[in-house]
């Protein structure tokens, strides 16, 4: 979901302009538009579905993380530990 420049780049006054063609734009490409005022970047638009799925993305990324690091530091429980914590067979 990279930005693209050459598309994705969009001033402010266009935003006010035309703020449906915008909200368009990050629907269809899937990508987010950054907004800019005077030539510098001041915010990004994206639409709701790929900003949850990227929320999602980092949730699990950040889970993996926090399980290596469980290994690394030898907190870990073999599969009859956790059924027996757990009150299975």
């Amino acid at each position: 979901m990279a930005i693209k420049f050459s598309e994705d780049l969009v001033p402010l006054t266009e935003l006010k302009l035309n703020p449906a063609r915008v909200v368009k734009q990050t629907t269809e490409a899937h990508r987010p538009v950054l907004l800019t005022n005077r030539g510098r970047g001041v915010a990004v638009v994206q639409s709701v579905a790929d900003y949850e799925k990227a929320e999602e993305e980092r949730a699990f990324m950040r889970a993996v993380v926090a399980g290596l690091a469980d290994l690394e530091a030898g907190r870990e429980y073999s599969l009859e530990e956790v059924k027996s914590q757990l009150g299975l067979k």
